[in-house]
């Protein structure tokens, strides 16, 4: 099984998503109760918080994640590809509780990451 895991940034992104759900947008077809604001950023709230939980649970990947903060993007990035690669169920576990974010997104049309939040949330759940 080949994994290629873009995940610098990722953590970012989960941080990030409270804030950028105030720029959210949607189009008028898009009215229905599951695409309601509220409904957007409870999902969003609630794959960021089961991935925090994860992250916690999983003291040796959340260690490798914290680590890249302060690491240039290649090293971080090389370092977190290299983690999940040698832990495949943890990064298919992480992408399952992440795909709910990227399916509102689809399904609504809306937009809850900034360009460069949403740049590394769809590399990383690209494997």
């Amino acid at each position: 099984m080949k994994v290629s895991i873009g995940f610098t940034g990722l953590i970012p992104v989960l941080a990030a998503i409270p804030l950028c759900l105030g720029l959210a947008t949607s189009t008028p077809a898009t009215a229905e109760a599951e695409c309601s604001p509220e409904s957007v950023a409870n999902t969003v709230s609630s794959a960021t918080g089961a991935a925090s939980n994860y992250l916690t649970a999983h003291p040796e990947a959340n260690q490798v994640v914290v680590a890249s903060y302060s690491q240039p993007r290649p090293v971080a990035s090389a370092n977190l590809r290299a983690y999940f690669m040698a832990h495949p169920q943890q990064y298919q576990d992480l992408r399952g509780i992440l795909a709910p974010i990227g399916d509102t997104q689809q399904r609504c049309n809306v937009a809850v990451l900034p360009p460069e939040l949403a740049s590394a949330y769809t590399e990383f759940m690209a494997g």
